[in-house]
């Protein structure tokens, strides 16, 4: 292991940045985009690292919220946009990794292309299963605000369930023809594979986070 690569920001640490941004005011949306995204950079593109990412946020946006005594609603829908504006930029990372690796003239192996295409599909379900769950927790206020954004995000869906299904549509019937045609790849190629993937996404998605961030600094 690399001890000069960034540490993971601990649960405790994105809740309180979450919860502090809510409270500000000002571009919520961006806020907890930012906070996400950085935290997120740290990890592993995979869903539970996501999940634990995602429950903190959503823990401390709740507390923040709670403790302002007016336009709650307004600021929720802001900061469940900004939280879905950097899982929309994980699916992006794993789309144009995908794309990387295809342009190099690598082929996928079924089990490296089935990973990246099963992590996506359970993106956006995960996504609004893990801010649910963390609703629930809340008080009773911010329950109520939680439950009206989250079946307006079920039924209409969510921008990070779109780019899931760009990915999944192009990539989609190349995975069945990998998977017709050819063998299935050796547990130890297949791990070499799939961290390779991962490896190429983890660094686009650093590179999308940094690019945000530094977008949005205060001109002087």
């Amino acid at each position: 292991m690399n001890d000069n690569l960034p540490k993971p920001a601990t649960a405790a640490s994105i809740k309180a940045a979450a919860s502090e941004a809510v409270q500000q005011g000002g571009d919520i949306r961006s806020r907890v985009r930012d906070i996400t995204l950085q935290a997120l950079k740290t990890r592993s593109v995979k869903v539970d690292e996501i999940k634990q990412v995602v429950g903190a946020v959503t823990e401390g946006i709740s507390l923040g919220l709670d403790k302002r005594g007016s336009e709650v609603k307004t600021a929720l829908s802001e900061a469940l946009a900004g939280l879905d504006e950097a899982l929309t930029k994980s699916a992006e990372a794993t789309q144009l990794a995908l794309r990387q690796l295809a342009s190099q003239g690598r082929d996928f192996s079924e089990h490296e292309l089935r990973e990246a295409l099963d992590y996506l599909k359970h993106l956006e379900e995960e996504f609004l299963l893990t801010v649910g769950q963390i609703a629930d927790t809340a008080s009773d206020r911010m329950k109520i605000e939680w439950a009206g954004l989250l079946e307006h995000a079920r039924r209409a869906g969510t921008d990070t369930g779109a780019k899931v299904a760009a990915t999944l549509a192009e990539f989609g019937k190349r995975a069945q023809t990998t998977a017709s045609g050819t063998a299935v790849t050796g547990g130890r190629a297949a791990r070499e594979l799939s961290a390779r993937l991962a490896q190429a996404a983890s660094g686009i998605f650093a590179g999308l986070a940094d690019a945000l961030k530094e977008e949005h600094k205060p001109r002087k």
